[in-house]
C-alpha cells in the first residue's frame, strides 16, 4: 500500500479498539499525518466501521484489500461514538476516542519531528505524554532514553550496540575522532559509526551534543543534521537555528500558526529564480492566515539579520539577496512526505529538484 493508504488502514483498525493503552508510530509525522486524516475523512471511516467494509482508496491494491476485510465486522455502536467525538471537536481528540490511553511513543520526536509533536501536543493528543525511546542513525539503534519524563529527550549510548566515534565540533583543519570515554560534557561531536557489514566509519550527518553522563556512560541530545543547513556563501545556518527565527517571525503575525516548511538554496531553482544574488526560498503551510503583505513576509528576513551576525553582513554587502516566502495550499507537506518514500525524518532544506517541482507547484501566494 501507499504511505497515506497505509496510515488510514492503521487509523481504521486502531478506532476499532476503543481499549488501546497506547498510540505508537514510527516518526511523529506519521501519527500527525494519520490524525489529519481523521479530521477530514471521519465520516467515511465511521460508515466503514458500521457496515465492516473496507471502501476502495487508491494505492491500496485489491489483493491486500480483500485480505484486510476478512478481518473486519460491523460495529454499529463504535461508529456512533466515533460519530459523536469527532463533532464536538478535534481538540483531546485521541483521549476521547480511546479513554484508556497513557502515553504516545514515537521513534524520532527531536530535530524536524519536534514540531508534528507540539502540534499534536497542542491539539489532538492533549493530555497526553510523549515518550522517545530509542535513538537511531544510520539504521541502527544507538542508545535508550532512560527519562520518559523529560520534556526533551536525552538518551544513553550503548557500547555494544554498535561502534561509536565522534568527532568533536567544529572540525579541526586535520580532524581526529575519539571514542566514548574522551567525551566532554557540554560539547558537540559529529556522528561516526561502524555497525553493518560493509559499512566502516560511517558519517550519520548527525550531530549530537553531550548532556552529561550516567555511570561513567555519556547521555546525548541530537542537535541537528548537517544535511540541512542552509550556507548561500558560506554562512551556515542549521535547521534548528533557522527554526527558531522562524518561530520569532510566526509571532509577528497575528492569529498564524505554522503547520509545516521546508527551504530551498536559489541554487536549485536554476534559471527560474531570475538575475539576482544567491538567496533563500522559504515554502510555509500556515494556519488562520490567507496571505501575507509584503512587509510580513520581510519579517523573517529581518529575523534571521537579527539572528545571524554573518548572515546580516552579506545582506548588507548584498552577496546574498532578500529571502522570499511562499504559502503552499493544505496537505502540500502529506504529499511531500508521500513523494519522499523513505520513512525518514521530514527534509528541511531539499536538495532534489522533483521535490521542489511538487511543492512550487502548490504555490497559492
Amino acid at each position: 500500500p501507499s504511505r497515506a493508504a497505509a496510515l488510514r488502514l492503521q487509523l481504521l483498525f486502531a478506532l476499532r479498539q476503543r481499549a488501546l493503552h497506547v498510540l505508537e508510530a514510527g516518526l511523529a509525522a506519521e501519527l500527525h499525518d494519520a490524525l489529519v486524516a481523521l479530521r477530514t475523512e471521519w465520516p467515511q471511516l465511521a460508515q466503514e466501521l458500521a457496515l465492516g467494509r473496507l471502501n476502495p482508496q487508491p494505492g491500496l491494491p485489491e489483493g491486500v484489500r480483500d485480505q484486510l476485510q476478512a478481518l473486519l465486522t460491523p460495529d454499529a455502536a463504535r461508529a456512533a461514538e466515533l460519530r459523536a467525538e469527532c463533532a464536538r471537536g478535534f481538540e483531546g481528540i485521541a483521549m476521547r476516542l480511546w479513554p484508556q490511553l497513557e502515553v504516545v511513543v514515537v521513534r524520532t520526536a527531536h530535530g524536524a519531528e519536534r514540531l508534528y509533536c507540539d502540534s499534536l501536543c497542542q491539539a489532538e493528543c492533549q493530555g497526553l505524554p510523549f515518550y522517545c525511546p530509542f535513538y537511531q542513525a544510520a539504521g541502527t539503534l544507538l542508545g535508550v532514553n532512560l527519562w520518559p519524563a523529560e520534556p526533551a529527550p536525552r538518551f544513553l549510548l550503548c557500547p555494544d550496540w554498535a561502534f561509536c566515534e565522534f568527532l568533536p565540533c567544529p572540525a579541526n583543519k586535520e580532524p581526529r575522532t575519539v571514542l566514548l570515554d574522551e567525551l566532554w560534557e557540554g560539547r558537540e561531536y559529529g556522528l561516526v559509526v561502524t555497525a553493518h557489514p560493509g559499512e566502516y566509519r560511517c558519517r550519520t550527518g548527525e550531530v549530537l551534543r553531550v548532556a552529561g553522563f550516567h555511570k561513567q556512560c555519556p547521555m546525548v541530545e541530537p542537535v541537528r543534521r548537517e544535511s540541512q543547513t542552509l550556507s548561500v556563501r558560506g554562512e551556515s545556518i542549521s535547521e534548528e537555528q533557522f527554526c527558531q527565527s522562524l518561530c520569532h517571525a510566526l509571532r509577528m503575525w497575528p492569529g498564524a500558526r505554522l503547520i509545516d516548511y521546508v527551504c530551498v538554496e536559489s541554487s536549485l531553482l536554476g534559471d527560474s529564480s531570475g538575475p539576482c544574488a544567491p538567496h533563500y526560498e522559504v515554502f510555509l503551510e500556515l494556519q488562520g492566515l490567507r496571505d501575507l503583505s509584503e512587509g510580513q513576509r520581510y519579517k523573517l528576513d529581518q529575523c534571521l539579520q537579527e539572528d545571524f551576525p554573518v548572515y546580516k553582513s552579506f545582506r548588507f554587502k548584498g552577496s546574498i539577496g532578500p529571502l522570499r516566502l511562499h504559502l503552499v495550499r493544505p496537505g502540500t507537506f502529506t504529499r511531500l512526505r508521500e513523494a519522499l518514500g523513505s520513512p525518514l525524518p521530514m527534509p528541511r532544506v531539499l536538495h532534489e529538484e522533483q521535490l521542489l517541482r511538487l511543492v512550487q507547484g502548490s504555490v497559492v501566494s
